[in-house]
């Protein structure tokens, strides 16, 4: 990996910890991202010349702490003093917040961080997203893609995040025991979406973006320590976890996409399904239904199976369907398409999808099942339409790969029909 990439790869996953710490530190949204992002530039100069600190989230909290420090004198230095009655008798405040900042155990900040942003003065939509924006320095676009509206939809929406924070004067403390239940749907769904940024990434960046995979899966340990008895914590972890377990099966050595199906299931991480499949497992025995538990029991149907024939799909189709009681959205119910194409058939499934069309119109995967479906029906003309918007819509050059592939088995196929048509 080259020095950029490894430098970008160690300022993604520091983020969190440096941001929370600077948060903790100077009780401001907008005074901690602007010391962080300073901390980044100087490391880009810093670090390719003098080597990589041992510590990057360290290094990158003391050196923004100082540079906002250095802002605030500056600031200051403009202002008239006070008078000498309201400075003589004040201790030395810096240090004794620099005494508290190095003391701390500032990877626990992340935490504080991730219920500050969930905060009940937020609409959902908003906290989830302002979590996104500062915890994981997501951009806009990667945000926007994750909620399906556009960029600018997502842009206001983290706008107005900030502000009403702002407004509302947010205690920049771990909330309470009330509060931390209150927040913790919130926290959870925050978290599961920092997962899925970093596991759909394929090719360089699925290097680069690993480390919110990873980020996701210590976070949602840690609130699993905090809420040990809570069944859907229990539930995100392990689904967290047996998604995770197939992530070197996932790609080929050129990037390619491979599906569930074709992939060697011998480099699946067994510790890492054991893990998984023992918290479903005690997550399923509260007999408290949710939906990360209704997810991780269908991806625990897929790690039991030792080959993909021996997958359980009617189990799958019907857990799908509880999801969609529960948790009603147009990609549940594509994603219950598939399991029903195992079951009865591609024409069902095509018949699932129709509706989804116009709420799905710019989501590449719809149109990749939907192509696959009509191709097990012989349409291959419609085929090969939805395969052609499918690679449109690609946000990665394996996905795009990946539908090139079913374009490519298309054309062979039809090219061998023709050829013994003419016969």
């Amino acid at each position: 990996m080259t020095d950029a990439a490894w430098i970008d790869a160690a300022l993604t996953s520091a983020r969190p910890q440096a941001v929370g710490a600077l948060l903790r530190y100077f009780r401001d949204l907008d005074t901690a991202e602007e010391a962080f992002q300073n901390a980044c530039l100087r490391a880009l100069k810093s670090w390719p010349q003098n080597g990589p600190p041992r510590d990057p989230a360290a290094w990158l909290i003391m050196v923004g702490r100082n540079a906002a420090i250095d802002d605030v004198r500056r600031v200051r230095r403009e202002q008239p003093l006070p008078d000498d009655e309201a400075i003589s008798d004040l201790d030395d405040a810096e240090s004794a917040l620099a005494d508290r900042l190095d003391g701390s155990h500032y990877r626990d900040d992340i935490l504080r961080l991730l219920f500050i942003c969930c905060h009940k003065e937020l609409p959902a939509t908003q906290q989830i997203a302002l979590a996104l924006r500062v915890v994981s320095g997501l951009t806009v676009k990667q945000i926007a893609r994750a909620f399906l509206v556009s960029e600018a939809a997502m842009e206001q929406r983290i706008t107005r995040a900030k502000a009403r924070v702002a407004q509302a004067e947010v205690p920049f403390e771990t909330p309470g025991a009330v509060e931390r239940s209150e927040r913790l749907v919130a926290v959870a769904a925050m978290i599961y979406l920092i997962y899925n940024e970093g596991y759909s990434a394929g090719g360089e960046t699925a290097e680069l973006r690993k480390p919110l995979s990873d980020e996701a899966i210590r976070l949602a340990r840690l609130l699993l320590r905090l809420f040990p008895g809570e069944p859907e914590i229990m539930g995100l972890t392990a689904l967290l976890l047996l998604q995770h377990a197939r992530t070197a099966a996932r790609f080929d050595a050129e990037g390619a996409l491979i599906l569930l199906e074709d992939q060697d299931r011998a480099l699946w991480n067994q510790p890492m399904i054991a893990e998984g499949l023992a918290l479903i497992d005690k997550a399923m025995r509260h007999r408290r239904s949710g939906p990360y538990q209704i997810q991780a029991a269908i991806a625990a149907l897929h790690s039991r199976a030792a080959r993909p024939e021996d997958t359980d799909w009617t189990q799958i189709d019907l857990l799908y369907g509880a999801l969609e009681v529960v948790q009603p959205s147009p990609v549940v119910t594509l994603n219950r398409a598939v399991a029903v194409s195992k079951v009865r058939g591609a024409q069902a499934a095509l018949d699932l999808i129709a509706p989804l069309e116009g709420r799905l119109a710019n989501y590449f995967y719809f149109f990749g099942v939907r192509g696959a479906l009509l191709m097990q029906l012989g349409r291959n003309d419609e085929a090969r339409t939805a395969f052609d918007r499918a690679i449109a819509l690609a946000h990665s050059s394996a996905e795009a790969a990946h539908i090139r592939m079913q374009l490519d088995r298309l054309m062979r196929d039809s090219a061998t029909a023709q050829a013994r048509a003419s016969q």
